[in-house]
Order: structure tokens, then C-alpha cells, then sequence
């Protein structure tokens, strides 16, 4: 498979891939959610557990996140050039919020890349942070 156009051993660091708007986290996706990745932890699904741990309703898995951030890159690259994919999970992603998946170049050591993702929400609070490599070699 061919690079996509932008992506080549002279990427420069500060080179921003295009962002991934998430639509609004229903209910439904986290239920779809839950039997695609086997996760049926009723923190994510069901609102009484969400409100007996004190919380006021469900939320998002972090791998739900996660996932959305493996689309964005491999949007970008593709998936056999993705040599590693690092998280960290730094807050919860409410029901209904709306993630913005996005990542920038920050390093290239002779077309091996380091990029920075990050998942946010509307009001500026990170929900995941972490890194990839891609190999723009053949």
C-alpha cells in the first residue's frame, strides 16, 4: 500500500493530521459498544449503577476513545506503517459528549514518526493523551 499524499520520510514535526469529530456518545453507541468489545461493565450501560458509584449517568469506555484515535490515524497512515499506540485515560467521556480525536507530528527521526494524540471534549478537558509511531518507509 502507498503513503497518502502529506505523509513521507520529510514530515515535518508540527504537521497537524486532519482532526476526527466524534458524533454525540449516545446510549446506544455505548451499548453497540459493550457487545462489539465484550465490555459490559454497567458503570458504561446501565444508569442506577452509574448513580449507586456516585456518578449523575453512564459514560463512555476509555477503549471506546481509544478506538476513535486508532481511526483517525489510520485515516491518516496506514494500519501496517502504525508501529506502536500508546494512552493514557485522564478523565471520563461523558453520555452525549462529543470527543474531537487529533494528533500533531512532533518528532521525525529519518521517516520514523512520532505523533502526539490527544481525544478532547467541547469544553477543553483531555479524556486521552498519548503517542504513536508511524514508519513512512516501504
Amino acid at each position: 500500500m502507498s503513503v497518502p499524499a502529506g505523509i513521507s520520510r520529510d514530515t515535518a514535526p508540527g504537521t497537524a493530521l486532519p482532526p476526527l469529530p466524534v458524533p454525540p456518545i449516545s446510549r446506544t453507541t455505548l451499548a453497540l459498544f459493550a457487545g462489539a468489545s465484550g465490555d459490559h461493565n454497567p458503570i458504561h450501560i446501565d444508569l442506577d449503577n452509574a448513580r449507586s458509584a456516585g456518578l449523575d449517568d453512564v459514560f463512555a469506555h476509555g477503549m471506546l476513545s481509544m478506538a476513535y484515535l486508532g481511526r483517525m490515524l489510520t485515516d491518516w497512515a496506514p494500519q501496517e506503517r502504525i508501529r506502536s499506540l500508546r494512552v493514557r485515560f485522564s478523565a471520563i467521556t461523558p453520555v452525549h459528549a462529543q470527543p474531537t480525536c487529533t494528533g500533531v507530528v512532533t518528532g521525525n527521526d529519518d521517516g520514523l514518526l512520532t505523533v502526539e494524540l490527544a481525544a478532547t471534549l467541547a469544553d477543553g478537558t483531555v479524556t486521552l493523551a498519548g503517542d504513536a509511531t508511524i514508519d513512512t518507509h516501504h
